[in-house]
């Protein structure tokens, strides 16, 4: 093949080697504008899987790489006079310039064609389009290539908030990657460094846009901007200067992060690669990584035999999920650190795990691989904090809200059942939970009770009021006398989501007959021929409260431990906080202080019929999902804040399910962010649910302070006893079982020992 590569980038260099490599009669020229030894960053990170993936593609190129690393195994965070080290991240830098004349040496001995100060119009790009067989736009993030064919590869260009600058030093910073954070007269700005030679470190200076603007950096010239970054850091500098090598780049050198996404990586012979087609945050150090890998799979898949378009399907096809899954990471750091001065304030032990684990590719257990004795020092700080002297993992902590003492912080989440007769639980709904709370949970949350027949959401689901508690008092004795477990009743009505089939019987569809009158903030049916509800009068409002403050009183006689008011997922308490819902022009509509004013009228009168020393949470929807029509995370805060200040003891922070047009971005652990943002925000403490499926995951979220409590759904409904059995997976032996099952925890554990002997 006759191969044009427009950008000289590693991205570049290493496909021409790749392909060189596979068949040396390939025709390979690369273009780039600058000069051969032009390079505009400092140090290249990668890790010990990305040279590992190089070796096999490439031994030699890589031993020449590999000749002229930097190592590191240890991250060190410092913040203001603390600092704090951990181990086993083994990571090694190189210049980006020695990493180019490294592979220019070995793509030319391969073969290919170098040309260096080639100014690539727009002419000259659509020439070798017609005069090659294929087109690799190795370009870099600002792609001519990609802004020329817009139209075909339909990027999306996301412009981050914070402002930095790629700085080099003397000091070479060789003992760890080292993440500074200093407090100054204006704010946080931090620093990222890391060693790539024998001499010189990578030093990258971020901050916020109002730290950015405050300092001036904005208006100073490049000298002025490096004597203040010198200042700022120079008890870590040890007398060292900071270096530019952007001196060809008017005013300050500093930029914003520009995030790179495109629907399509091709279009007939031309095809992006690195980051012309997606971009990672410098903060988890893979862009060259990525197109490095991304070169090494469109090589392979271009000499597979297949024909070029369908080559260059296969390759996006699965390459972009491979990227997808690092630049979400990227997102996921990106964001952590244009919010860091919300972590900033945490103990430095949870600081530096939330630092560690910010993009989720690094858990909890992979941190006990890395290093056990840092993070078993974590977990003893942690139980410490929740009152333990136990050294067992955060999700075996205790946790306590108001008198209600929880053992632990795994919560069986709300799920409907479907199975309740005219209002009434069944034995179905004894059965369920009482397993549930027999399988170690710290709390069990019954679905939600419905305060009137008219606010249940299908025929088969519950009530709670004086014909019910009974039936609710048989289960809590049951919890109580039986198991460690405490018990929530959530509270609710369902609004304009009333009136509907079973879930298998056809989930949000109206009844075949049979269907009753419906309420919400405003006169909108949840979808065409669904019912229509009233828009609620004064009237129908003090009803309703009655109906809320009866439910209470019932919750308090059949004796649960706490109860929740839900607030979310489009119920009609919901429908008044969200403005895709309440579309009302009184003082129930509008601002948001006048869509929380029924809501918080229903929990004042809740609260104050529901004993003192019991706990209250509220749960809400966080996102709608609905673009700018929608609650969205920012205003969700303000929400969370009210019903703070109104005495919820929790918030329970979920999302979605206010109408059927949201565009939810699911993925794991997909709602923490929001949890994370409420409970450090706010400083309230929070539960969060959503694609929460693994001890990992509940111990990650807990010990990075992103939630207080995590409530698993789908795993519960699978396996009642998912706690015990993560006890036995994480080598817990304190876990107590109950005591007619005591055979099966030993024959447990003795499984997993053996199991674990086997493995090893």
């Amino acid at each position: 093949m006759k191969i044009a590569i427009l950008g000289g980038g590693p991205s570049g260099l290493y496909f021409a080697i790749s392909m060189k490599l596979r068949d040396p009669n390939h025709d390979l020229t690369i273009y780039e504008r600058n000069r051969f030894d032009d390079t505009f960053g400092w140090g290249v990170v990668l890790s010990d899987e990305t040279m590992s993936n190089f070796e096999d593609n490439d031994p030699i190129s890589e031993k020449m790489i590999r000749d002229n690393f930097a190592y590191w195994d240890d991250v060190k965070t410092v913040r203001g006079d603390e600092a704090m080290t951990s181990g086993g991240h083994g990571f090694c830098g190189i210049g980006r310039k020695k990493l180019l004349l490294v592979l220019q040496e070995r793509a030319r001995d391969l073969g290919v064609t170098l040309q260096y100060e080639t100014d690539l119009t727009d002419e000259k790009i659509a020439e070798l389009k017609e005069t090659n067989d294929l087109v690799v736009a190795a370009d870099g993030l600002n792609s001519k290539t990609r802004t020329i064919y817009a139209d075909q590869f339909q990027p999306e260009i996301d412009m981050r908030r914070n402002h930095f600058v790629w700085l080099g030093t003397h000091q070479k910073f060789d003992d760890a990657f080292t993440f500074i954070f200093e407090k100054t007269e204006h704010g946080w700005i931090w620093a990222h460094a890391y060693q790539f030679d024998d001499d010189t470190a990578t030093f990258i200076v971020e901050c916020g846009p109002d730290v950015f603007k405050a300092f001036g950096f904005d208006t100073l010239n490049q000298q002025d901007s490096i004597a203040l970054c010198e200042k700022i850091f120079a008890k870590h500098l040890g007398g060292h200067a900071l270096m530019t090598n952007a001196n060809h780049i008017r005013g300050s050198a500093w930029i914003q992060f520009p995030r790179v996404t495109c629907e399509n990586w091709f279009f007939e012979n031309v095809v992006l690669l690195g980051d012309a087609s997606a971009t990672a945050h410098f903060s988890i150090g893979s862009g060259s990584k990525l197109g490095m890998e991304s070169a090494i799979a469109l090589a392979d898949e271009l000499n597979s035999g297949a024909p070029l378009r369908d080559a260059l399907q296969t390759y996006q096809d699965e390459r972009k999920l491979q990227v997808l899954r690092v630049t979400s990471a990227a997102r996921n750091s990106t964001e952590w650190f244009e919010e860091v001065e919300r972590y900033l304030t945490l103990d430095m032990m949870q600081f530096n795990y939330s630092l560690l684990t910010r993009s989720q590719r690094i858990s909890h257990e992979n941190l006990r691989l890395r290093d056990p004795e840092w993070l078993a020092s974590a977990e003893a700080w942690f139980q410490k904090k929740a009152g333990s002297n136990s050294n067992r993992s955060p999700m075996f902590a205790p946790f306590t809200l108001r008198e209600m003492e929880l053992a632990n912080r795994v919560v069986v989440s709300p799920m409907a059942q479907y199975k309740a007769a005219e209002g009434m639980p069944t034995d179905w709904h004894f059965v369920h939970y009482a397993e549930r709370a027999k399988g170690g949970a710290g709390l069990v949350f019954t679905e939600m009770l419905c305060v009137s027949m008219e606010g249940r959401i299908t025929p088969g689901c519950p009530c709670i009021g004086p014909d019910q508690v009974p039936a609710w008092s048989r289960l809590t004795d049951f919890v109580h006398a039986e198991t460690p477990a405490k018990i929530c009743a959530q509270i609710g009505h369902a609004g304009r989501k009333g009136s509907t089939r079973l879930a298998w019987d056809g989930i949000d569809q109206p009844l075949t007959e049979g269907n009753w009158g419906l309420l919400s903030a405003s006169a909108l049916p949840l979808m065409e021929g669904n019912v229509v509800p009233k828009a609620m009068d004064r009237a129908d409002m003090d009803k309703v409260k009655d109906q809320f403050v009866a439910a209470v009183k019932a919750a308090a006689e059949a004796d649960f431990d706490m109860i929740e008011m839900h607030a979310a997922h489009g119920y009609l308490l919901a429908s008044f906080i969200s403005p895709v819902t309440n579309k009302r022009s009184d003082e129930y509509g509008g601002c948001l202080e006048n869509r929380m004013r029924f809501p918080l009228e229903i929990f004042h009168a809740m609260r104050a019929h529901w004993p003192e020393a019991k706990p209250m949470s509220v749960r809400i929807s966080a996102h709608d999902w609905m673009g700018d029509e929608g609650v969205h995370p920012e205003e969700a805060v303000d929400i969370a804040r009210m019903f703070k200040e109104a005495g919820a003891d929790a918030i329970n922070v979920s999302s979605g399910q206010t109408d059927k047009k949201e565009q939810p971005i699911y993925g794991r652990m997909f709602q923490v962010p929001f949890s994370d943002r409420v409970r450090n925000d706010v400083q309230s403490p929070t539960l969060v649910a959503g694609n929460i499926y693994e001890p990992d995951h509940v111990n990650s979220i807990l010990m990075a302070g992103r939630a207080d409590l995590v409530l698993l759904a789908r795993p519960h409904l699978a396996d009642p006893y998912w706690t015990l059995h993560a006890a036995v997976e994480l080598g817990d032996t304190e876990q107590a079982w109950p005591a007619p099952y005591e055979g099966g925890r030993r024959q447990a554990n003795t499984l997993a020992e053996r199991a674990k002997a086997m493995a090893s």
